[in-house]
């Protein structure tokens, strides 16, 4: 029984890629199905991403059933940072079959090439700034807002399709509970810091205080690896975004002098309140999240972002700075009810976070994986 590929443009008819996933994750208790709305949205030509990126969509069938889809995209902002000439693939789902993981990475592959891309790269839905990964381990819990989820077997038909190992990059689990003697200890050493103050986002000046947030974060991550800023266009669709999820006191903004120097974003999970919706926004559905979100309130959430601006490193006085934020953070959580979070994601190799993260009890729960081929 041959494979057919059938391509869907952006901004095509997305019934089967949407719905292809109901038979892959039929039996997976932890798998979360992305609002329908949502992946329509980042896969139409309304997403900002498409001002500095072009793609398109595949979705693989045997006997006229859909078993299998994929992405092909190409960011051009990342092109001119790393003139590497590596287009992406993301968005893959499969059933358990090596020849439809192969057909859907050759049509992706072959979409690259002959746009001029010499290495193929991913899972990245759509680039390095939203969902990254294949999940390799960590199968026995659901996913957070914005990370994905994948079946045991899809790394490996990944493999077998050519690609090899890039990167991994880890999710951490963290509990609220006691807050370490060390880690407090550094917390009360920054507090006393007279030119140190703190704040949380303004709701009502949210697109300013999301572009003050993404300016540390642009200092903050911009030699580590595959690194590429929002847009312009992409800050004001994030702040929009923002709009309805935010909770304020999952946020801090740290000023030395009246100048932002640190921050820290933490989202509540989504995915906690939406895992019965079958990736539709009924109108019951949006009244069930409202509760849900504004007055039940998360019992997890995930930690997007947490960053120093690099002038700071090395500064002895400041090098208890990101635990400050952690244990502001660990404070913050309790409050409003949280009882576990998420810290993603992080490179297998950046040390001094993965070192940070440990000090203050997180734990690593998820491994997601990167690969790429030549083309």
């Amino acid at each position: 029984m041959a494979v057919e590929i059938r391509e869907i443009p952006i901004g095509g008819k997305l019934k089967d890629f949407l719905n292809v996933v109901d038979p892959i994750y039929r039996d997976d208790p932890n798998y979360v199905r992305p609002l329908n709305f949502e992946v329509g949205q980042r896969l139409s030509k309304k997403n900002p991403f498409f001002e500095h990126g072009e793609g398109t969509a595949f979705v693989a069938y045997r006997l006229g059933w859909p078993v299998g889809r994929i992405t092909a995209q190409i960011d051009k902002s990342h092109l001119e940072r790393y003139k590497d000439d590596v287009g992406f693939f993301g968005f893959l789902d499969t059933v358990d079959d090596p020849e439809v993981a192969k057909a859907l990475i050759d049509a992706a592959s072959d979409w690259l090439k002959d746009r001029g891309m010499k290495r193929i790269r991913g899972p990245l839905s759509l680039n390095i700034n939203e969902e990254m990964g294949c999940l390799i381990d960590g199968f026995d819990t659901p996913p957070m807002i914005m990370m994905p989820h994948h079946r045991p077997y899809q790394g490996g038909l990944i493999e077998q399709a050519g690609l090899k190992k890039l990167k991994d990059v880890y999710a951490w689990r963290y509990t609220i509970g006691d807050v370490s003697k060390r880690a407090q200890k550094a917390h009360d050493d920054v507090a006393k810091l007279p030119e140190l103050t703190l704040r949380h986002v303004d709701k009502k000046h949210i697109e300013r205080d999301v572009r003050i947030i993404m300016d540390v974060f642009n200092d903050a991550w911009s030699d580590n690896w595959g690194f590429v800023p929002l847009s312009e266009a992409e800050l004001s669709k994030m702040a929009e975004d923002m709009k309805l999820i935010l909770i304020p006191e999952l946020t801090y903004i740290a000023e030395v002098d009246g100048e932002a120097v640190a921050v820290a974003l933490a989202l509540p999970n989504l995915n906690e309140m939406t895992q019965d919706f079958g990736g539709r926004l009924t109108p019951v559905n949006v009244g069930k999240l409202l509760y849900r979100l504004k007055v039940k309130g998360p019992t997890t959430a995930r930690l997007v972002i947490l960053g120093i601006r690099r002038k700071l490193r090395g500064v002895k006085k400041y090098a208890g700075l990101s635990t400050y934020l952690y244990t502001k953070m660990h404070r913050a959580a309790e409050r409003v009810g949280v009882r576990w979070g998420e810290l993603s994601w992080t490179l297998e190799d950046n040390a001094p976070v993965n070192v940070g993260i440990k000090l203050m009890g997180g734990k690593i729960y998820k491994t997601y994986r990167l690969y790429e081929k030549e083309l």
